[in-house]
């Protein structure tokens, strides 16, 4: 079974906190290549593996990560191109930090912000496109257009911010959905598979939600039209793809109003709203459900699995989200510097490379948008060597071709698995087609739905004013009165 390698803060924090830190000697002659690298924190593989941790694939791959990416990438720069590059690697917690940060003047190269976040800057026009080199994949140290999921790669192609396709500005790294991690000793697969579990009473004050805007909306406007979602003529209509991004990208004045009305009585039910605790919270058995992204659920799964503890992750039945990350050239910071932009996509292609890869998934937990193809299989084989049944196990045919190939029936890929893993680890990383075909991206909203959704937030985690009912304030000012007139007394006998 796979395990993430994922270590606490502290390592990454040092990451975070240091700019440059690298192993490379600058000749006095040579001005190095400064790139600016700016990501999520524990989203790149550190290195420092002990040698009994290395990963031996069958199709002869030996995995050994010994330094961080970041400088083995300086060293394979130097080895490529014969030209000196430093990597300067710094860290944000949230979207909404990093577009702050930029905001107030900070300066990078090299960001790799969520797909929202993505869109919202090519609709800004703060983004420079990958060069046409970029997509030569007669290029062989082009590994990202070589190595990238079809599935990925129709994805960004497909979908498009002010009439540019965002695989023009945006590289996948990392991708996964949506769903409800929970205890299958308390809530049952069919209790876990509809938005709808987070009003259910039966778990009051036993489940979580997310602390931001969209994962909440997306949840809200799930339970709100279950009812079209699931209805089986639009299932099956020629144009449901479609239909369905309409649905749970619906921001009309009373769809918001309706959610606001929803979310409120959610907070009732819901023990809380987390951002990173719920993994915490569901290992321990705090609560008994979590909304939970799907890298963070198959991390979950596997430290509860450490204390013989099973979790287990459903995909609501209504629609999914789909989120990738995506590495994107920021104007400011390439400035048309043309060595600087071949050092950053290059850094982009050297993370694509199928060992690093799976690397960085190792570490992070999450999936790599990388597939490999099919002249190198490493990627595949490393999801046999997670996930391959054992001889004495039940095995179920797992077909992953939709990823790997973009046809779904290849037999090529289709892995051999414990039956156990449905609904586990597996099923997380690389759902099967049929929940992959009830996904929807989150779109950008422009800016007055935007305000409008913030607002409906801020009003749901925060206390309204306007909510408090008449009797309470003339409780209040009753009270009031009350104190008032005792101190008026206490004063006079003075």
């Amino acid at each position: 079974m796979r395990k993430s390698r994922k270590i606490a803060g502290v390592g990454m924090l040092l990451l975070c906190g240091l700019c440059g830190v690298s192993g490379q000697t600058v000749s006095a002659k040579e001005e190095p290549v400064v790139l600016r690298v700016c990501s999520w924190e524990e989203y790149i593989d550190l290195g420092e593996w002990d040698k009994e941790e290395a990963i031996e694939l069958d199709n002869g791959t030996v995995i050994l990560g010994e330094k961080p990416l970041y400088e083995d990438f300086e060293d394979w720069y130097q080895e490529t191109y014969g030209k000196t590059v430093r990597v300067e690697y710094s860290c944000f917690g949230t979207n909404e930090d990093l577009y702050n940060q930029l905001n107030m003047g900070d300066s990078y190269d090299l960001v790799c912000p969520s797909e929202y976040m993505i869109m919202k800057l090519i609709a800004e026009d703060r983004l420079i496109p990958y060069s046409d080199h970029f997509f030569d994949v007669q290029d062989a140290n082009n590994y990202y257009i070589r190595n990238v999921s079809p599935y990925i790669q129709n994805t960004l192609e497909s979908n498009e911010i002010q009439g540019k396709a965002w695989s023009t500005y945006a590289a996948g790294y990392m991708w996964g959905i949506t769903g409800v991690l929970y205890n299958p000793s308390l809530v049952t697969q069919e209790e876990a598979s509809t938005w709808e579990i987070f009003g259910n009473p039966k778990f009051n004050r036993q489940i979580t939600l997310k602390d931001n805007v969209r994962d909440s909306y997306f949840a809200a406007l799930g339970i709100l039209k279950k009812d079209e979602l699931t209805d089986e003529a639009f299932i099956q209509s020629p144009d449901y793809s479609e239909r369905l991004a309409d649905v749970m990208n619906d921001v009309r004045p009373e769809t918001i109003a309706q959610a606001q009305e929803l979310l409120n009585q959610l907070m009732d039910n819901v023990y809380s709203l987390e951002t990173d605790s719920g993994k915490a919270d569901m290992i321990t058995g705090k609560i008994v459900a979590n909304y939970q992204w799907s890298g963070d659920a198959v991390y979950a799964m596997d430290e509860a699995d450490e204390d013989d503890f099973e979790l287990r992750f459903a995909v609501p039945k209504e629609s999914t989200n789909l989120w990738f990350d995506g590495w994107v050239m920021l104007k400011n910071g390439i400035r048309e510097d043309a060595e600087r932009q071949h050092a950053a996509e290059a850094f982009v292609n050297f993370l694509s490379r199928t060992d690093n890869a799976v690397r960085n998934m190792y570490y992070i937990g999450y999936t790599s948008s990388i597939a490999g193809n099919a002249q190198d299989d490493t990627v595949y084989e490393y999801l046999k060597w997670c996930y391959g049944a054992d001889d004495e196990e039940e095995v179920m045919a797992y077909p992953v071709g939709y990823f790997f190939s973009g046809e779904n029936s290849d037999a090529r890929y289709i892995l051999q698995s414990s039956a156990s893993q449905m609904g586990r680890q597996l099923y997380s990383q690389y759902p099967p087609q049929d929940v992959m075909d009830r996904t929807a991206i989150m779109r950008y909203f422009d800016a007055d739905a935007n305000k409008a959704i913030n607002q409906m937030w801020i009003n749901v985690r925060c206390f309204d004013i306007e909510d408090v009912p008449m009797g309470v304030w003339m409780a209040l000012l009753a009270a009031l009165l009350v104190i008032v007139s005792v101190g008026f007394r206490k004063s006079r006998r003075r």
